[in-house]
């Protein structure tokens, strides 16, 4: 995001594209085979692209993850993102040069489930974010973030609900991970991240409700008591997952940061899957040479 928080940018890279419906359709069997890059810029002229991929559009090397005409590419001591994508409903290319430039990188691994099936890798949640895109107006420095999840089972299999906030803070970056399992266990993880990529466990705030979204979504995040916590900025509003700038206070401090919430349940739903292929068409054929 930008540090006034007019602009923000989620760029996310799939194997085995967990919202793809037609990732679902195929039964999840290859995961190589329904890849994606998904970028969404938010502010004024945001546009959002979400192509699903086939396996031939599949590129892996230890410092590298391209898909299609996109990739990313860890350069020493910064990730380089560099974008061609079309964007819907507007059928616009999107292209440009995004890096991420972390403070430090941490080695801390959080499992999500408690049989290690799920695992969070904050990787960088400090960071400096470089945007150069083809749009007017899009070419902006802000504070970024940069982390990873990996599975091996779908996530309505083991989750019913969660909620993730990432908020920049005098010191670093605090973080939090709430989610209720399957089998009715829950999870809270509270982390503070230094500048240096220290990570300490935190006492975390009581859960407290934001207001529902537009979907009718609940959503709660952490919030210190006799505060109030409340969405700055729209980002995305699906009807099982939510993404906005909100504004809280952790530890004495305001915070303003960036949260999602997710509800597995209603994402399980077979009626959602027809909604979910228009806005990620799927293209299964790529040559690179092309």
């Amino acid at each position: 995001m930008t540090e006034d928080g007019t602009k923000g940018i989620s760029i996310i890279g799939f194997i085995g594209s967990v919202f793809s419906p037609w990732y679902r359709w195929s039964g999840r069997r290859d995961p190589e085979n329904n890849c994606c890059i998904n970028v969404a810029t938010y502010g004024k002229g945001g546009r959002w692209t979400m192509t699903d991929r086939g396996s031939e559009a599949l590129r892996l090397s230890p410092d590298r993850l391209q898909v299609g005409p996109s990739s990313f590419n860890w350069d020493g001591d910064r990730l380089v993102i560099e974008i061609d994508e079309i964007s819907t409903p507007h059928a616009q290319r999107v292209r440009g040069t995004v890096t991420v430039t972390p403070s430090a990188v941490t080695s801390v691994e959080v499992p999500l489930a408690e049989d290690g099936t799920h695992i969070w890798r904050p990787f960088a949640p400090t960071a400096r974010i470089d945007v150069a895109l083809n749009r007017p107006g899009w070419n902006w420095t802000g504070h970024g973030y940069f982390d990873a999840n990996f599975g091996v089972r779908a996530l309505e299999d083991d989750f019913d609900y969660w909620t993730w906030a990432r908020l920049p803070c005098q010191n670093g970056t605090t973080a939090f991970y709430d989610a209720t399992r399957r089998d009715g266990s829950e999870l809270a993880v509270a982390l503070q991240f230094g500048p240096d990529g220290s990570v300490n466990q935190i006492e975390a705030p009581a859960k407290t409700q934001l207001p529902r979204s537009l979907w009718a979504m609940r959503r709660e995040t952490r919030c210190d008591d006799g505060h109030c916590p409340h969405q700055v900025r729209p980002m995305l509003d699906a009807p099982f997952y939510t993404r906005s700038a909100i504004e809280t206070h952790i530890g004495g401090t305001r915070c303003v940061g960036v949260h999602e919430a997710l509800d597995l349940r209603r994402f399980a739903s077979p009626l959602l899957k027809p909604m979910l292929a228009v806005r990620v068409p799927r293209r299964r054929r790529w040559s690179h040479n092309s």
